[in-house]
């Protein structure tokens, strides 16, 4: 079988795919590392990232990480009761919970994004921050692009 031919500008994008996929493997093994001395995993870490960075519900953290509500609400209800995050009432939404990190919820998250920093450190350093600025901006707009443009068959 033969591949379909792409412009040369669509088999740039077809490479930058496989690759943006391809790291996230590493980099959730990386977050793994990092959160396991808290007792923590890479995906409970993004949820209680999400709700320290505002309180939210789980829909809203799911959307904002690009992952199922499904599993997100897992999730949550095992850091609520590990007691790192609590429910609380939501003004605008009777039934949806906003998350919010107690206190022991907080301090497992600076645990982690202590030891975050120094790696994060390590490699900004190595790979170069105006590449990496100039990468996160592509990235965002790919992104966009992809949200924006539904995708047809």
């Amino acid at each position: 079988m033969n591949d379909p031919l792409r412009t040369p500008a669509g088999d740039a994008f077809a490479e930058f795919a496989i690759s943006v996929l391809r790291l996230a493997g590493p980099l959730t093994a990386a977050g793994d590392v990092l959160a396991r001395p808290s007792g923590q995993t890479s995906a409970r870490w993004q949820v209680l990232a999400a709700a320290n960075h505002a309180p939210m519900s789980v829909a809203d953290a799911a959307r904002a990480l690009g992952l199922a509500r499904q599993g997100v609400q897992r999730i949550a209800d095992l850091l609520e009761e590990e007691g790192l995050i609590a429910y609380v009432d939501n003004p605008a939404h009777q039934r949806a919970k906003l998350m919010v990190p107690t206190p022991r919820g907080e301090e497992v998250l600076d645990e982690i994004k202590a030891r975050q920093a120094v790696w994060a450190d390590a490699f900004g350093a190595e790979l170069g921050e105006e590449r990496l600025q100039q990468a996160t901006t592509l990235i965002g707009q790919a992104i966009a692009l992809l949200r924006d443009r539904p995708t047809t068959a």
